[in-house]
């Protein structure tokens, strides 16, 4: 008799308790990042995280998002963050080049720093398409947001043995300068 594989199993958790958060959102569009950000808060309010425990930063809009989170994520003080922004498509190829940049920074800011950081960034055509994923129907993303940090802290924790996630990011010193 051949036995099956059990393979074990590692999931984040859904308690907010003792984690450190920071949420970075986008005043650009504001109308939809407030909801998103007041339902991430509200998440992280109903699993139990401490206001003293959850930092908001503003930035004017979403291409400013990654720096911000990456400086964030340098300060080894969180276990999560999130990334709150809207962007909607306008008569230009801005929106492609905003939408693309945008999330490729937040994507190397989390593999640079090696801390969660949660994509919610609504990119979307229409006004009435942010509307509905900021609440009106179907949920509330930022709530997802919030959810997803949570799990993300807790599976990162244990993904690093319970200790912190930050990568201390390289000096300038340490970088080999080439000429040609």
């Amino acid at each position: 008799m051949v036995k099956k594989l059990q393979p074990g199993s590692i999931n984040g958790e859904l308690t907010a308790s003792g984690l450190r958060f920071g949420v970075v959102v986008s005043r650009f569009n504001s109308f939809i990042t407030e909801r998103l950000l007041s339902a991430a808060l509200d998440a992280l309010e109903r699993a139990d995280a401490a206001s003293e425990n959850v930092d908001v930063v503003h930035v004017p809009g979403a291409f400013e998002l990654p720096l911000a989170a990456k400086k964030l994520a340098a300060t080894g003080r969180y276990d999560a963050l999130i990334a709150i922004g809207c962007i909607l498509r306008g008569e230009t190829a801005h929106y492609d080049y905003v939408c693309s940049e945008t999330s490729r920074g937040l994507q190397l800011a989390q593999m640079d720093t090696g801390l969660p950081i949660i994509f919610c960034v609504l990119t979307c055509d229409t006004l009435e398409q942010a509307i509905d994923r900021a609440g009106l129907k179907g949920g509330n993303k930022g709530f997802e947001a919030g959810l997803a940090a949570i799990e993300m802290a807790h599976l990162s924790r244990k993904l690093t043995g319970g200790k912190p996630s930050t990568v201390a990011p390289k000096s300038p010193s340490s970088r080999k300068s080439r000429r040609r």
